[in-house]
């Protein structure tokens, strides 16, 4: 048995806590340098640019004037892998589609089925699915020229790398409508939104957009879920009049209404229906766009 008391805690352990706290503080000083602005000026997300952040808090660092080291990298490695499932919540059609689920599983009165991890599961290979085009567009135009030394610039490639992104979150507010929260967090922020069309995307910067399309993604889940509501409602409806009629008011509805929720909606196919008409539901940029040119006259 150790005679090391347990309150008190090995130096290295203490190192390397106060060495994190300590990157973290550079980190966060070294940020207005590479933004070129002053310290108390808050920048934009769209001016964070995170490969920089990172060489700046590297080079500010004692004992990192080389760069990083391999533990370092293996750190933040982790660290990026800790933010991955915000931002894939966040800033892809995760948010509507398994919203969505979680909807049609109360519709449907089966309580824990589908299990959560099943329809988080799904969720997640849907949104791969419809998100493929924009992952491979921040690939081939962000990360790709910048592994292969076309882009030596960090800014440039962190410019082309979130502009697929951005695209993907204006073409689901533009088909949605949605362009009141946009409106509303702009005018929290004191930019004047009196005169909607002179506004750009280029004036809207991550800190605006993506909230504003998270608040896009819940209101649209929400409507489709109110449209998956009502076939089953109905049922219960139907279900509940017959059994006060028949004098069985000590059935509970629920009971006797669910074999026929499942069995329409085993007969309609509703899991292809339903995941058909979400992956559909979201609009590709490319495919935005012509709509736009349609519009204005442009042609296809």
């Amino acid at each position: 048995m150790s005679d090391r008391h347990p309150s008190q805690e090995p130096r290295s352990s203490r190192l390397r806590a106060a060495l994190s706290g300590f990157l973290i503080v550079v980190a966060m000083c070294a940020a207005p340098m590479a933004w070129g602005q002053e310290v108390a000026e808050l920048p934009g997300l769209d001016s964070i640019n995170p490969i920089t952040l990172l060489e700046n808090a590297a080079e500010a660092a004692p004992g990192f004037e080389g760069g990083l080291s391999s533990a370092m990298n293996v750190l933040l490695l982790l660290t990026v892998l800790t933010l991955a499932p915000a931002i894939l919540v966040l800033c892809t059609c995760f948010t509507r589609i398994v919203i969505t689920m979680g909807l049609l599983r109360q519709a449907l009165g089966t309580q824990g089925l589908p299990p959560s991890q099943v329809l988080v599961g799904l969720s997640l290979f849907l949104t791969m699915v419809v998100m493929a085009p924009t992952f491979e567009r921040i690939y081939r135009e962000g990360v790709q020229p910048y592994t292969d030394g076309s882009i030596t610039d960090p800014a440039i490639a962190w410019e082309r790398a979130r502009q697929p992104l951005r695209d993907f979150m204006f073409a689901q507010i533009e088909a949605s409508g949605n362009w009141s929260g946009v409106y509303m967090i702009l005018n929290y922020r004191g930019i004047d939104t009196s005169d909607p069309a002179s506004l750009q995307r280029s004036d809207v910067d991550l800190l605006t957009l993506v909230p504003a399309f998270i608040l896009s993604e819940l209101k649209i889940a929400f409507l489709i879920g109110f449209r998956i509501f009502l076939p089953f409602l109905v049922i219960d409806m139907v279900i509940a009049s017959l059994l006060i009629s028949m004098g069985m008011l000590m059935l509970p509805p629920v009971l006797i209404s669910m074999p026929f929720k499942l069995l329409l909606f085993v007969l309609v196919d509703g899991w292809q229906l339903v995941a058909g008409t979400l992956m559909t539901s979201v609009v590709q940029p490319e495919e935005t766009l012509r709509v736009a040119s349609i519009a204005m006259g442009g042609g296809p």
